[in-house]
Formats: structure tokens, sequence, C-alpha cells
């Protein structure tokens, strides 16, 4: 699968890597089934010790980290830290909260003939993650927080052109004195990744990315009769009230749909803004994004950073030519971004009606698009005219008005007066093409247990 660190911003391949052989895939998987049925009776106290140690060491060697992240996928490096920070949050929340998350909980049964009913949350075994490259670090800590606390034990599958983020998390989580073979970074082929999935030894796959990649793996795991989740695309709205702060409002705009070079599923992508306050919208947003800079992401003046590859920008690129073609008005904001590197002009697109489909895609980018809504009954309706539903977000100086808004809003998270967050402390997850299933908090621990009923009876048999 080519993997390989090539620097979005300079386009110099710096590192490749083979992909993993049949025989490693085996031994690793053997390791990881070896490893799990010690872990599943590791005490709570000693996971919760390796995660502790994980984010201390995140937070030590912060500048090792973080740089990396910007050297393979070109993330600024204030995110870069931003992301290492939060991905040691993760692995302090869990070492908190974990062992409550899976107590043991006591039914409340009829009658005294159903005995003391218990649910007990026990671990599966050996699950792969498949991972994105938008977030390297923050992408396997989600997953493998929550999971390695459950009891299980994990095999990684990252994106091909972050193998260096990939094996410095293996690296990490050694170091945190996990056992050897409860966490492991494979550079595994498409072939691979099935065989991993029909291993009786496996018991579930969490995916994070494409709707292609996730309808493929869903496949191979419902055929497998495995527990999947997916976490997919998606194409946030943005509501923006008539009686909406404005200037806040834009500022959280423009960084809503531009924080990692709009690279971000949960970004800010489809402003839609009630029509008393769409044109000073537009005007004010205009500017607003304007004032990135454009830039090599290692410089602290550089607000907007190139995007993964040079073939993700041309895909972005093509995209916005066929928004055009179909009746979209696309128009280019700011100065010109630099001709070296994987950049994409911020791009604001208007006039993109029902008959448009770019209206119906994700743009992976910095690109926006803005709808006028009649009034807020016509921005909900517009917000849920979509094949995603992962997050989204309303503006307004009324928050109780807000909240019903809100909730008329058909995703797994909407906010209101800020852009779809992501915290260690907050649930994520989507409906529709955004997927299945949930990670963080309690939801995501739970994704990947066996919810085991005991019952004590103690009553004379009727015959």
């Amino acid at each position: 699968m080519a993997y390989a660190t090539v620097n979005p911003y300079t386009g110099e391949t710096l590192a490749t890597f083979p992909d993993a052989t049949d025989a490693e895939v085996e031994a690793a998987i053997a390791a990881a089934h070896a490893a799990f049925l010690d872990w599943r009776e590791t005490p709570f106290a000693k996971r919760a010790e390796v995660m502790r140690n994980a984010a201390k060491l995140l937070r030590r060697d912060i500048e090792t980290y973080a740089p990396l992240l910007t050297t393979e996928m070109g993330k600024v490096l204030p995110e870069a830290r931003a992301e290492v920070e939060l991905s040691a949050e993760i692995f302090e929340y869990y070492a908190d909260n974990a062992e409550a998350l899976l107590a043991p909980e006591k039914l409340p049964v009829k009658s005294a003939a159903e005995g003391e009913a218990m649910v007990v949350h026990e671990p599966l075994g050996v699950l792969l993650a498949i991972e994105p490259w938008n977030f390297p670090y923050y992408q396997i800590a989600r997953i493998i927080a929550p999971q390695l606390s459950a009891g299980n034990t994990m095999l990684l599958k990252h994106a091909s052109n972050v193998p260096q983020s990939a094996a410095i998390f293996e690296k990490l989580m050694a170091e945190a004195g996990l056992p050897a073979g409860a966490f492991q970074n494979l550079y595994a082929t498409r072939a691979q990744i099935d065989a991993i999935i029909n291993d009786p030894r496996v018991h579930g796959v969490a995916l994070t990315g494409s709707e292609a990649a996730g309808a493929m793996v869903a496949a191979q795991a419902g055929k497998a009769l495995k527990k999947s989740t997916l976490e997919l695309g998606g194409a946030d709205a943005f509501v923006v009230l008539n009686d909406a702060d404005l200037d806040k409002t834009v500022k959280w705009a423009v960084f809503g749909r531009h924080w990692n070079g709009g690279q971000v599923c949960v970004s800010s992508k489809r402003m839609i803004v009630e029509d008393g306050i769409y044109d000073a919208f537009l005007e004010k947003y205009a500017a607003g994004v304007a004032e990135l800079r454009a830039g090599d992401p290692f410089d602290a003046a550089t607000t907007l950073a190139p995007l993964s590859s040079q073939t993700a920008a041309d895909e972005v690129k093509a995209k916005i030519a066929e928004a055009v073609a179909h009746g979209a008005k696309a128009v280019e904001v700011g100065p010109k971004v630099p001709n070296r590197g994987a950049f994409v002009q911020p791009t604001i697109l208007t006039e993109v009606d029902e008959t448009n489909p770019a209206r119906y895609w994700e743009f992976f980018g910095p690109v926006s698009m803005l709808f006028r809504a009649k009034d807020a009954d016509d921005a909900v309706r517009i917000a849920n005219d979509t094949p995603f539903g992962l997050g989204g977000s309303v503006f307004t100086a009324d928050a109780a008005n807000g909240r019903k808004v809100a909730n008329r809003i058909s995703t797994g998270m909407v906010f209101v007066n800020h852009p779809t967050m992501v915290k260690a402390d907050l649930p994520f997850g989507g409906v529709r093409r955004s997927g299945y299933g949930r990670e963080l908090i309690g939801l995501g621990l739970k994704e990947f247990v066996n919810h085991k009923l005991v019952d004590v009876v103690d009553i004379d048999a009727p015959f």
C-alpha cells in the first residue's frame, strides 16, 4: 500500500516502509491473542497506570510527537501540539473513569423469582482499528484508550501516509508499560485486512475513514459475523439565526471551517444563514477567510495548512470545478496560496441548488458552501438535506431557542454557539452515511465488550 512519509509542504519523500508480510500479520494476531489472555485479568488499577503513563509521556515529549504530525500530514505546529494534548487527555479520562463505567449493573427485576440479576461488562478479545491520516494520534488514542482499559488488545492499520506516527504510538504504549503484543502497528495490505477480520481470534473492527472504506469493511465484518463501528464523513451544518452575534459567529465560522486545513469530518462545511443576516455574514466571512495565511506549517505565521497530499489537493480542486460546472458560483478568497505545497485556494461556493450534486458532497479542504435560509424552519430543512449526519452547530443570541433548533437537526452531535467540538469527555459519532457506533466516554468504552447477564436464582423447581 506504499506506506511512506511524504512532506505535503515540500513534496519530499522522507521515508518508505515495506508492507507487512503474511507471516508478520499471523505473528501479530497470535501475540495479541496471547496478550489478551493475561490483559483481561489485569486489575483496573494496573490498566489505569499504563494510561496515565502514556499521557505523561506524550506531554513530556510533546516536541518529539508534535513535529512528526506536521511533517507527515502538514498540520500547523500549534494544532499538532493541541492534538498531542488531546490524546493525553483521552488516556487520562479512561484512567480516571473506566473502572466505574464498567462496574457491574444490578437490574431492577420485578420479583424475587427472577433472582439477583447483574450485567457485567467483559472484554471480547483482539480488535482491529483502521484509522485515517487527518488526526494521526487522536484517532489512535480515542479507540485504544477505551478498549485497552476494557481489557481488549489492539491491532492498528493506520493510513499509508502517516507510517511514522503509527510506529511512534506503538513505541509510546510499550514505554508506558503495556504488555508486549497488546497494541501493535501493522503496515497491512487490503488483502491482509480481510484475513485479520476473518481470523477467529479477532472479535471486532473499528474504522474511521471514507464512506467507501467503511462500506467495504462493514461488509467484511458482517460476513465474518464480527462487531464493527464506523466513523465516516460529515458535512456539518453551521446554522446562523438572525439574532446571532455576527462578529463572534464569523470568527467561529472561519475557525470551524479551516482548522486542520479544512480536513476534518466535523468541520463547518455548510454555512446556512437566515436571510436577514446573510449578506452581512457573507461579507464578514469572506474578509475573515482572507486573513488566513498559507505557508510552511512549521512557521508560526502560518494559519492555513497544506492538504495532506497533492492527490488530496487535486481532488478538492476537481470537485470545485465540477460544482461550478453544475451551476455553482465559486469565489476564491485571500492572497494566493504558495505554488509550493499541496495547497488549495480558500473558496466560497454559493448558488449550490438542489440539482447540483456538490450540494451533497463532503469537501475535505478549505471550501465553504453558503446557503440562504428564509427562516429557522428553512435552515433546519437545509441542514437535514444531506446524506450525512455527524455534527453541526446553531448560532443565536437565544440559547433556549438554539437548543430547540439543535434538537431538530438530525445528527449525532449538535452544539449551540460553538462549532462541533472534539473533547476527551464528550461522545463522538453520527448517523446515516456518517456511520454508526460511538467513540469516547462510556459509550465508546462499551462498544466492544460482552454485556453478560449473571443471575443468581434461589427458588424451588416447579416440579
